[in-house]
């Protein structure tokens, strides 16, 4: 594959895709977690005799619930599906694939403009979300080791979804729907469920990398903590990665092999 190839789809996808109104609408989605702590913060602020915001606890508690649980599902689940369909459904799938770029340098080139800008916008809102509720708090370096511990999950869980949902978009007409059942019914139940059961879903290994997996606090985490037996962490991020990678892989080998008929 050749790098220039890949490099030229993931210019171009990059620089269309952070102009697109889906871009817009689901930068604000990504903008809820702010909206919530500035609310939380107004709140105290206008509440004389309150009990002072409890940052680290509400960004851990909330916020994390929130990105981990919903938003970089949503994410991943739009943008992923969205690599092969958005090319069928504008019928410019054919035009791509007669370019001297191949099949692996568009799935690719697409999956790193999409996660690209994805990142931006995760990074934007956990950090903005963060310094609202840690105001007080910004010179705590250990309230920053833990916020960019969180993040580092986080982003490593958006790249696998996305991953997952490239290679479910390559070959689903109803990818979307099937990765709406997935996400909020496989994803947000099975990790629940006691043994290793739990360990046949993502956010499984996204959970056992996070702080209070290893140290077991109950004030931390402690809805994302129900049930879990976590993994070690190193074995976690290898599963990670591996899965990732052979998402990618198998989405550019059904992408290369399967026709494509456009419907009318």
């Amino acid at each position: 594959m050749p790098r220039n190839a890949l490099r030229s789809v993931f210019s171009f996808f990059f620089f269309i895709g952070r102009k697109a109104r889906k871009t817009r609408v689901f930068f604000l989605i990504s903008g809820l977690p702010v909206l919530v702590a500035l609310v939380i913060r107004a709140s105290r602020l206008f509440a004389p005799g309150a009990p002072p915001v409890d940052g680290p606890s509400l960004f851990n508690n909330v916020i994390m619930a929130f990105d981990l649980q919903f938003l970089i599902l949503v994410l991943a689940l739009f943008y992923g599906t969205s690599i092969v369909s958005e090319e069928l459904e504008g019928k410019t799938l054919t035009y791509l694939t007669t370019r001297p770029a191949d099949k692996t340098a568009i799935v690719l080139g697409k999956y790193a403009a999409y996660g690209l800008f994805l990142l931006i916008m995760l990074t934007a809102s956990v950090v903005l979300s963060f310094v609202v509720l840690n105001i007080e708090r910004l010179a705590d370096r250990d309230a920053w080791t833990t916020m960019l511990g969180g993040l580092g999950v986080l982003a490593l869980g958006l790249l696998a979804y996305l991953a997952f949902f490239t290679l479910i978009g390559t070959f689903l007409k109803k990818s979307v729907l099937f990765g709406l059942f997935f996400s909020f019914g496989w994803e947000n139940v099975v990790q629940y469920f006691p043994g290793s059961t739990q360990k046949f879903t993502l956010m499984h290994y996204l959970k056992s990398l996070l702080p209070a997996a290893s140290t077991g606090s109950p004030g931390k985490l402690s809805f994302l903590m129900v049930g879990l037996q976590p993994s070690p962490a190193a074995a976690s991020i290898a599963t990670l990665l591996i899965l990732t990678a052979g998402f990618l892989a198998a989405a550019c080998l059904v992408f290369n092999r399967k026709e494509y008929i456009f419907e009318e």
